[in-house]
């Protein structure tokens, strides 16, 4: 129907906006804080961007991607996530030209389909940051810092920081062929979605929401038993950067993440009361992603965070304020010069700062003055041939229900000081 938006889409009414304004307030008042300066992507790229750089093996790129071919007959595809845009865009700009480290973050819509639920929508919002250029296990951890201090100074307990690594090229190809041996034995056992991960992306199998909870997942080969040393003194560096701020964790072995381009950390903030869909911010390196694209071998950081389920996660815990919609005033008139007389007073008043409505649809002054109460206002403003002929305004506190007739130059002062 049109009268329906597309499923898995959703409206943010007038009501609502103002929790999100809030969010993104916090998100740059915080990224300031940090060093991290506001990048804006195109909503659409290359089809070929996500496919090299998240995985063509990945859920995202064989099954949830947006992907058309316009009218010059290119592939081009709604971004499902927006790393790999970030870096084109990195690399595109030359923004390594003039700094080491560069610091980014981003708040916007992405694109996957999915099967809608609550804090999963087909269009969903993400607010992210990127560390680009920089190796330091430090860089990492301020990373999750940034991601656990945003978290936590919206009020919201109940948080858990889980981390791992997932090696590097170096080391995860051992891993991985120790996962296929291991998962062939038990492929019978397997759901069907991990018996296709068991050929392209057997790391995969270890997060499966399905497959995570048959008893055969607590016996399959851990990545400590195959790091190289670069990745292990990597992750341990990371974990005393944590405890040296102070930021308690939880390291989980199964934590992979979703995208093929992570390596050596990976992490995950949950909150619990949201259940299956607890993952509320996650993220990780991903040092060969740059390279991948077309750049140099450049080493990077980042993650991203669902601005739908933090906002759901608000409100279960019962931290979305309630929106004060009141304005200071609104103007009730009777008669075509008292409208004139009152829309300017409108004017004037707004001009002044002062918030300010009236009623445009002629109705009787009784009926204005019940739309008066009903907005909110602290004061109506009453304007009829009386106040017309004396440039007077009456002035009504909706509080106190006293009232007095003001001069209309004064207006102003007696409702924006009160």
């Amino acid at each position: 129907m049109l009268t329906n938006a597309p499923r898995g889409t959703k409206d943010i009414l007038p009501n609502q906006t103002g929790n999100w304004i809030r969010l993104e307030n916090k998100i740059r008042e915080l990224c300031a804080l940090y060093g991290y300066e506001e990048i804006r992507t195109p909503t659409f790229e290359h089809t070929e961007l996500f496919q090299r750089g998240i995985g063509e093996g990945t859920d995202v790129v064989e099954k949830e991607m947006y992907t058309f071919t316009d009218r010059g007959d290119r592939s081009i595809t709604l971004r499902p996530e927006n790393t790999a845009s970030v870096v084109r865009a990195y690399l595109q700009n030359k923004l390594y030209a003039n700094a080491g480290l560069v610091k980014l973050f981003y708040i916007g819509s992405m694109f996957r389909y999915d099967r809608p639920q609550a804090g999963r929508l087909r269009e969903f919002h993400q607010f992210g940051v990127e560390a680009l250029g920089e190796k330091n296990s430090a860089v990492d951890a301020e990373i999750i810092l940034l991601a656990w201090e945003f978290l936590k100074s919206l009020g919201l307990n109940e948080l858990t920081l889980k981390i791992n690594t997932v090696g590097c090229p170096a080391c995860r190809p051992i891993f991985r062929r120790k996962l296929t041996e291991y998962f062939t034995e038990e492929a019978d056992e397997l759901c069907e979605d991990c018996r296709r991960r068991l050929e392209k992306n057997p790391l995969r199998i270890l997060d499966c929401k399905i497959d995570g909870l048959k008893d055969f997942m607590d016996d399959a080969p851990r990545i400590e038993t195959c790091l190289c040393d670069d990745c292990r003194e990597h992750f341990n560096a990371v974990k005393k950067f944590l405890t040296a701020a102070g930021v308690d964790f939880v390291i989980d072995n199964r934590l992979v993440r979703g995208l093929d381009y992570y390596t050596k950390t990976a992490f995950e903030i949950q909150y619990a009361p949201l259940g299956a869909q607890s993952a509320v911010a996650g993220g990780g390196r991903y040092d060969g992603l740059i390279k991948e694209i077309g750049g140099e071998d450049t080493p990077a950081v980042g993650f991203a965070a669902g601005l739908e389920r933090i906002l759901l996660a608000l409100e279960l815990q019962g931290l979305i304020p309630s929106q004060d919609k009141k304005i200071a005033a609104f103007i009730v008139s009777g008669g075509s010069e008292a409208e004139i007389y009152a829309f300017k007073l409108l004017n004037d008043l707004r001009q002044k700062n002062i918030s300010a409505a009236m009623d445009f649809g002629k109705k009787s002054m009784k009926s204005q003055m019940k739309a008066a109460a009903k907005s909110g206002a602290k004061f109506a403003l009453i304007v009829g041939e009386d106040e017309v002929a004396s440039s007077t305004v009456t002035v009504k506190n909706l509080e106190t229900s006293t009232q007095e007739k003001v001069p209309v130059d004064k207006v102003s002062e007696k409702i924006g000081f009160c």
